[in-house]
């Protein structure tokens, strides 16, 4: 497969070994509403939070969406977007890489961009998540006005759709529904019980193949009799035809004299659409409208240069995902994505480093909480709830010496062990040195009094009795368990015999840790 080469490739592919394993820590007096919602607010460098959230949400994010910097070599309010391309590229690959490795098998990454960076993306996009996985480039249509200084009025912007799981996600995502328009053309002049019907001709190309009982004449109901049209045949087979005709379901029009077409019902038809690689101002909106949202919500402020349009981001979570799944934007600008998702009855993490975080986002979703009407709050019928918790990116997990900082509790050190050895996110409460099985294998982790001791040091080290202690809850989690059990802790006081012969692979913080962030 082809690969694209940048000045800094080497360095940048492997960049997220090197990103530091911080801690979120929440500001409670920038959250707000019910706090329980799992919803998710942080304010800080994208790259460091998405390694902070691998040990928890691994594999879980239904639908992401990200509007990253376009790097159009213009300066924007709240960031720098004059980045040269190996700076835009080098911001892009590691980021990438983790929203990968947060996307649940069932999930898809959509991402906004324009043609100064589109083509190259979908080539890094390609290597990273396989071509295999790319689903469409979408053009929105995000300008109806036409620029007439230019050579050619540039209208749209991409939008490139990527599935983890193509096949999987091809029949998990949802049709979008009809519109007023489409809907008007089912109507009902002759009183069908069965209700509304559109008419679709039943007539197609007479390729190779096509059955000879295909190729008959049709006596219409007026006495004249027609053939199919030059190099086509019917639909259907002469026999199947007049069953249609004894059903009802073949309309020769109100005088009985037209070629005839096929009833498709309403109710009987797909409950929605397939969605194109086209999206129409009219549907989704523009920039413009965008703009008018957010100057609406900040009382005449346009904080983001760039904003989308509440109906732009309800469609993609539209299709993309069902209430309760969790939707990710890693690149928040203004917050319109958690808020769609916060009024479409969606989990959502959201992510920006800028002062904005506070100054707008967090309103932004303050007010949703409270009733907000506008954007898309009327058709989705949104009349307030909810809440979030803020966080900001807390300090690296080790200090230099790669030593656990004494901040760092159980269930954080816990989560980051279990992650580096089973690829997967922690599910328990750290009540127990036991982590859980995974794959056949055990893992226990002996740090900051797990077992009750009083010090924070104490319990810390692998003996008999702290390794009764664990054979106990492994027993009590499964009673037919044979595997390894790998156990992390301070040092341990058993012989390599003994821990041979008791299937224990000892590992020792932090120095077993710290080489995996």
């Amino acid at each position: 497969m082809p690969t694209l080469t940048w000045l800094t490739r080497e360095q940048d592919i492997g960049a997220t070994k090197r990103v530091p394993y911080r801690l979120l820590e929440e500001v409670s007096e920038h959250s707000a509403g019910d706090r329980s919602t799992g919803n998710m607010l942080i304010q800080g460098d994208n790259l460091e939070a998405l390694k902070a959230l691998l040990p928890f949400y691994a594999g879980r994010v239904k639908c992401i969406y990200i509007d990253p910097p376009y790097n159009t070599r213009s300066a924007f309010e709240h960031y720098d977007d004059n980045l040269e391309h190996t700076k835009w590229l080098a911001m892009m690959w590691p980021r990438l890489e983790l929203l990968r490795e947060l996307l649940s098998e069932d999930g898809s990454i959509w991402v906004s961009i324009d043609d100064n960076e589109a083509h190259y993306l979908k080539v890094v996009m390609d290597e990273l998540l396989g071509r295999k996985s790319f689903v469409a480039d979408i053009a929105w249509q995000r300008t109806h006005t036409r620029e007439n200084r230019t050579d050619i009025s540039n209208v749209h912007d991409n939008i490139l759709v990527y599935a983890k799981n193509r096949d999987t996600w091809r029949y998990l995502r949802n049709p979008l529904p009809k519109s007023q328009e489409q809907l008007q053309r089912f109507k009902n002049p002759d009183d069908d019980p069965r209700g509304r019907w559109s008419s679709l001709p039943i007539h197609a190309k007479a390729e190779k193949g096509r059955r000879k009982e295909q190729f008959f004449t049709i006596t219409l109901p007026s006495g004249r009799n027609i053939d199919p049209p030059p190099g086509r045949c019917w639909l259907y087979t002469e026999e199947r035809f007049r069953q249609m005709c004894a059903d009802n379901r073949i309309w020769f029009g109100k005088q009985g004299n037209n070629a005839p077409r096929l009833k498709n019902f309403l109710s009987e038809v797909q409950s929605g659409l397939v969605p194109s690689t086209y999206w129409s101002h009219k549907d989704v909106g523009t920039t413009g409208t965008a703009k008018s949202e957010v100057v609406k919500l900040f009382g005449g402020q346009t904080p983001f240069s760039t904003p989308k349009p509440e109906a732009l981001i309800e469609r993609v979570i539209h299709i993309a995902t069902n209430p309760g799944d969790l939707v990710l934007d890693s690149f928040l600008g203004s917050g319109t994505t958690v808020a769609v998702a916060h009024k479409m009855n969606r989990r959502y993490i959201g992510i920006e480093m800028g002062d904005h975080a506070i100054t707008h986002c967090a309103p932004r979703l303050q007010k949703v909480i409270d009733g907000e009407q506008g954007g898309i709050s009327e058709s989705v019928g949104w009349k307030g709830g909810g809440g979030f918790r803020f966080y900001r990116l807390g300090p690296p997990a080790f200090d230099a010496d790669g030593r656990i900082r004494p901040e760092i509790g159980f269930p954080v050190l816990a989560a980051h062990i279990w992650f580096s050895e089973t690829g997967a996110p922690w599910d328990g409460i750290g009540d127990s040195p036991l982590l859980g099985i995974h794959d056949g294998r055990a893992f226990a982790l002996l740090y900051n009094g797990i077992l009750g001791d009083k010090s924070p040091g104490g319990g810390n080290v692998l003996t008999r009795g702290t390794l009764a202690l664990i054979r106990k809850a492994l027993t009590e989690a499964s009673q037919d368990f044979y595997g390894t059990l790998t156990v992390y802790g301070q040092q341990s006081r058993l012989t390599p015999a003994t821990l041979e012969r008791e299937r224990v692979a000892f590992k020792q913080t932090p120095y077993d840790i710290h080489s995996r962030t």
